[in-house]
Parts: structure tokens; sequence; C-alpha cells
């Protein structure tokens, strides 16, 4: 089980990362202006929520160090888990049930030249959504759900890599009364090695090794 908490924890969050850096390429909202021609712009989740991209990537890092930091590290990591998800799932809700300007305004504003969220909203005529964002949220939600399932189980991580040492440290100690084997104690020529750097280090000061 212990195996399986740790597994099922860098696995989550590493494939809400890698969803979430996907999803800031794809088309997000598209946005018709109120033009002449009624120019159509698609807005990917980069530009709607511009923190989707580092934040995703920072994730991913985080998922993937999950298998390898200690007991305090988990619980930092799971805790950031939880927060990153939580932010990003405030602001990608925002997207899917608002449709605010400021999420299209740095698109239009490349695409006409204004600038502004007053001149933007007075320029958009209406603002749709894909199916990206829902998706999205969903993933923050696991992500939130991930972050929460680290802080239960960190602990019990920690034991098994406990176990597995105090195993692999009583194979390694030789057995108590146990008779000392020949070559067991300092070997001549390793007991001479020592008394030749003794001797450069008296040298080394200025002192006379053979005083």
């Amino acid at each position: 089980m212990n195996r399986r908490a740790r597994l099922l924890s860098v696995v989550v969050a590493v494939l809400c990362g890698a969803l979430g850096v996907i999803s800031s390429t794809q088309t997000w909202l598209t946005v018709e202006l109120q033009d002449a021609a009624h120019h159509t712009l698609e807005v990917p989740g980069a530009s709607a929520v511009p923190v989707l991209a580092p934040l995703s990537l920072a994730v991913l890092a985080l998922g993937a160090a999950l298998s390898i930091v200690g007991l305090v590290l988990r619980y930092v990591f799971g805790a950031l888990a939880f927060f990153i998800g939580a932010v990003l799932a405030w602001l990608t809700a925002r997207v899917v049930f608002e449709h605010p300007v400021s999420a299209v305004a740095s698109v239009v504003t490349e695409s006409t030249g204004i600038a502004g969220e007053a001149s933007v909203a007075k320029l958009v005529a209406s603002i749709d959504a894909t199916a990206w964002p829902v998706v999205t949220l969903v993933v923050w939600v696991v992500l939130i759900a991930a972050g929460v399932f680290v802080l239960a189980t960190a602990h019990a991580w920690s034991r098994t890599g406990r176990r597995y040492r105090t195993d692999e440290a009583a194979k390694a100690a030789p057995a108590a009364g146990s008779p000392a084997r020949a070559g067991d104690g300092p070997r001549p020529h390793d007991a001479a090695g020592s008394r030749a750097i003794d001797n450069w280090d008296d040298l080394s000061r200025g002192e006379d090794p053979t005083a």
C-alpha cells in the first residue's frame, strides 16, 4: 500500500502538470469583434490564464521530485500541490463560468492595437469557450485531491524507507559474538600508509617526524 500510495501520487501529479502544459497551448476562448469584418480571434490557455504554463511546469517538476524527497519535503510538496491546484482551479473556473474580458484582452490588443480593458470590452461582441477550460478545471480538482492524499499518506512512505534501511544494515552487520575473521582488522600496508601520511604532515608543518 505504501509503494502504491507513492506511485499513485507521483503519477497523478506528473499527469496533471503535463496536461496543464498541453492545455496552455490549446484554444480556450474564441472572440468575435464588433468590426465591419466581424473578425474572430482564438485565445490560448496561456493568454487566458498567464500563470497556467509556469505553474503547470512547477507541478510537473514537483511530481517528479516526490519520488525521491524525504518526509519533510513530501509534506511541503503536498501542500504546494494543494495550493497550486486551488489557485489554478479558481482562475480556470472564472474563465469557464464568467468568460471575462480580461482573459482575452491581451490577444485583442495584439490583434487590433487597442489597449485597456474598458476599450477592449467595447470592441468585443461575444466570447465563447471551448471544452479545454472545463477539462483543465477537472485536472486541477484532481491535483487538489492529490495534494490532500500526499499529506495524508506521506508518513507511511517514510516508514517503508526506514524499514528497508534497517534490514540492509542488519544484513551488513556481523552477527553479535561471532569471532573476528582474519583480515577484519587493519592490514599492515594500511598502517604503513597511514604512518607515511602522518610523516608527510609533520614535514609540511616543519616538524621532524623522526624526533
